[in-house]
């Protein structure tokens, strides 16, 4: 049988393509890979033809284009027939509604209004509406929808297009004709798409009014939705959950207390986004997060801090190139993209904030609540926990608008008072903002490196040295042991080797700039900064398709906001940003050019890359391996994240090292499946080696290039700032020169190559082969 808490866990994308008899057929070979727990996405029913599973549609059962109930019973009984345990992600925030026929609760509420069994499960202000829902998919207005036929009364339903909608019981005998009338009776209004940013009167996920939020903090509601979740552990098919954005929730603590109860105290960990320098509650009823916070360090222990100003010189004279302003600070950066966000796509968020504080309509009191949005400084606070962030707000907001000082006096008494029905919904709508105005557009602008703009990142934070790296890792092994860690997800707007690979522009910041500027020459996009992007997410995720770059291109322009945008495209920007993708494959100089930098750099890259994967899988805390990432992860983001995985390639590189091959580092990926695999057999195995975090001692003239943690008998050897390390060489002949890691006489292995060593260990010959080494007590047998 499975611990309790997982060694390990290696996330799969269950999918009508992929479904959990798929994932039941992986068992050995992930059980070969050294995998303790299998972590799946969203099982619940959700829209049809969804790969992601976000959006649920019906709670109460196992989706059956993912297998259905039985297939889970089957899943469950084949992992823990081989002692591995199951994780599997929940939604409790929102539900699907872009088919409401889909969702019996959204479809009963349209159908019977307020008096429908699930009109309290939706979070509706239904006098805002008149008594209606609010439902924006019309593109026209409703007069022109009926005089065109698309809007239409049709085998008892109200249509319009491709949606359906149900009819009230009380308008029955309408007359069909008239489709107008049969509107009008309707328990919802049918409204332009145009109005959902300022005018919806439900609750969404972030800004998608196709996910509508449900009201967990009901313990009716709750009951109701965590029916089959409860089944799961009183059956004894389910270990652990995954819980998606409790930040959204009325009530996150409560909720998570419940949920406690209702698993009996199993494994769960939380989507919480901490912001640097930000400790998770310790009053939550958790295991730990999803990791971003762990993967935000890892990343910059790889950094090299002398190239920060040297890469903003490059983004200044990209700036001036096309004659753009000078970057702001990255604090009033996204003060800008937050209030953007308050103002834009959120404004019925903060209408509805104004009129939980009794001032429907005031422009005052609404501008107001954006600029503490705006300059709230974490995702949310959990009152009366956390009240200095709202201070911090304030004080930040006042001085940027003195103009609004009365009106922030007057609101703050009410958003700071936990039982509040503003404070409650402030709460809930600070992190939307953050999301949407940080790591949906911000991120997008901010180019200087793409490798600091990851979820749960702070680009304002460029580089960790070895001693802050070893801090953050010795504290989160005291505070959250059993906290998830991570280095790509389905949410990574980069993929892990991605962004070691990008990591090396540190180091070589004058030769990028040069680069870019011949890249550039050659097609640009007529906008500086995110030519830098574009660039950086080709040399990144080299070699790639065309229309993998092209999707990614046109995605990350549109949610930065700035030449195109997904409510206003700006077809002649997007066209040059589809002639500079073309030209990385149609025209032979950029070609060459791209290959030629691209080569400079893959090595050290790789170094990065498996570096950063025996630090994650190694320390403090519950490595998940997302899938397919135990070779090089290139993908960039979602969907391009959630391509099928080609297992049959890794059983096969897998049965070769386990039968004695020994990789060398190139493109294959043999090396990083080598590291992944010897480090999650170890983790798994032997967790008697992995008790404590004491950072080791290494010294000598190239001892800044090296990581070494001694994790309680397993320790772990990583490179960093591999550019300058070659340097080293080049200059002295040998890289490592006389460094040295320090440790007692006994013997001790390098599981990875199957070498020996006793005493002290000179880094040049520990490190020879791989840029790492996993060493652990005793000889080799």
């Amino acid at each position: 049988m499975p611990t309790s808490r997982p060694a390990s866990t290696y996330r799969l994308q269950i999918r009508p393509s992929f479904t959990l008899d798929d994932a039941v057929a992986l068992r050995d070979y992930l059980s070969d890979l050294g995998v303790d727990w299998v972590y799946f996405s969203p099982l619940l029913t959700s829209s049809e033809g969804s790969d992601h599973g976000y959006d649920v549609v019906d709670p109460t059962s196992v989706d059956l284009s993912r297998g259905g109930r039985a297939a889970l019973e089957r899943a469950a009984h084949a992992f823990h027939e081989a002692g591995r345990g199951i994780l599997v992600d929940i939604v409790p925030n929102h539900v699907g509604v872009a088919r409401p026929e889909e969702n019996p609760w959204w479809w009963d509420l349209l159908t019977h209004g307020r008096r429908s069994r699930w009109a309290d499960a939706f979070d509706i202000d239904w006098d805002f509406g008149g008594g209606k829902v609010r439902l924006p998919v019309l593109g026209e207005a409703p007069q022109q929808a009926a005089a065109a036929g698309t809007l239409r009364v049709e085998d008892g339903e109200l249509r319009y297009y491709d949606h359906r909608f149900p009819l009230a019981p009380e308008s029955a005998g309408s007359d069909a004709d008239d489709v107008l009338a049969v509107h009008a009776r309707q328990h919802y209004e049918l409204m332009s798409w145009r109005r959902e940013a300022s005018d919806l009167n439900y609750r969404r996920f972030f800004g998608v009014s196709s996910l509508a939020a449900v009201r967990v903090e009901d313990p009716a509601v709750f009951e109701a939705s965590h029916g089959e979740i409860g089944s799961w552990f009183a059956d004894g098919l389910v270990d652990g959950l995954r819980v998606d954005h409790p930040d959204g929730l009325r009530a996150p603590v409560e909720y998570l207390e419940r949920l406690d109860a209702l698993t009996g105290g199993a494994y769960v960990i939380v989507e919480k986004i901490l912001e640097h320098g930000e400790a998770l509650p310790q009053f939550f009823a958790t295991d730990g997060t999803t990791g971003y916070e762990a993967l935000a360090a890892i990343d910059r222990v790889f950094v090299d801090a002398a190239g920060e100003a040297q890469l903003d010189a490059v983004d200044a004279r990209l700036r001036e190139r096309s004659n753009l302003p000078s970057a702001m600070p990255w604090s009033e950066t996204i003060a800008a993209t937050k209030r953007a966000i308050g103002e834009g796509i959120l404004r019925s968020e903060v209408r509805r904030l104004a009129r939980d504080l009794g001032a429907p309509d005031d422009a005052a009191t609404e501008d107001a609540l954006v600029e503490l949005l705006a300059r709230f400084p974490v995702y949310r606070s959990y009152l009366p926990a956390g009240r200095e962030h709202l201070d911090a707000a304030e004080a930040a907001a006042r001085a940027h608008r003195p103009d609004l000082a009365a009106t922030f006096e007057a609101v703050l008494p009410a958003l700071a008072d936990p039982q509040h029905p503003a404070a409650l919904r402030f709460q809930q709508t600070s992190g939307m903002v953050m999301a949407k105005g940080v790591e949906d557009t911000a991120f997008y602008r901010a180019t200087r490196l793409g490798t600091l703009t990851e979820v749960g990142a702070d680009p304002s934070v460029f580089a960790l040295s070895i001693d802050e790296f070893h801090a953050a890792q010795a504290a989160r092994h005291a505070a959250w042991p059993h906290s998830m860690t991570t280095l790509s997800t389905h949410d990574t707007k980069r993929g892990e080797d991605v962004r070691a690979r990008l990591a090396v522009l540190s180091e070589i910041p004058e030769r990028w700039g040069e680069v870019l500027q011949n890249l550039t020459d050659a097609a640009t996009t007529g906008h500086g900064p995110f030519d830098a992007l574009l660039w950086q997410a080709i040399v990144g995720a080299w070699p790639a398709s065309r229309e993998r770059l092209r999707a990614y291109a046109e995605k990350a322009a549109r949610e930065a906001g700035e030449a195109t945008s997904w409510l206003e495209p700006d077809a002649a920007f997007e066209r040059r940003l589809h002639a500079a993708v073309d030209a990385a494959f149609d025209d032979p100089a950029v070609t060459a050019r791209l290959e030629t930098f691209v080569s400079e750099i893959e090595g050290a890259g790789w170094s990065n890359g498996l570096s950063a994967k025996l630090l994650q899988l190694t320390g403090p805390g519950v490595p998940d391996v997302y899938q397919g990432s135990e070779l090089w992860e290139q993908s960039l983001v979602d969907p391009d994240n959630r391509r099928a995985v080609d297992f049959d390639e890794r059983r096969r590189l897998l049965s070769r090292i386990d039968a004695g091959e020994q990789p060398i580092v190139d493109r294959s990926g043999a090396a990083k499946l080598l590291v992944t695999s010897r480090a999650l057999r170890l983790r798994r195995d032997r967790p008697d080696l992995f008790t404590r975090y004491t950072p080791m001692t290494v010294v000598g003239v190239a001892a800044e290039h090296a990581i070494a943690a001694d994790r309680g008998g397993a320790v772990a050897v990583a490179t960093r700032r591999p550019v300058g390390l070659a340097r080293r060489g080049e200059a002295t002949g040998s890289p490592w020169g006389d460094t040295v890691l320090l440790r007692h006489a006994g013997p001790t292995t390098d599981v990875l190559t199957g070498r020996s060593f006793t005493g002290h260990i000179a880094l040049a010959e520990l490190l020879d082969v791989y840029p790492v080494a996993l060493l652990i007590p005793g000889e080799q047998s």
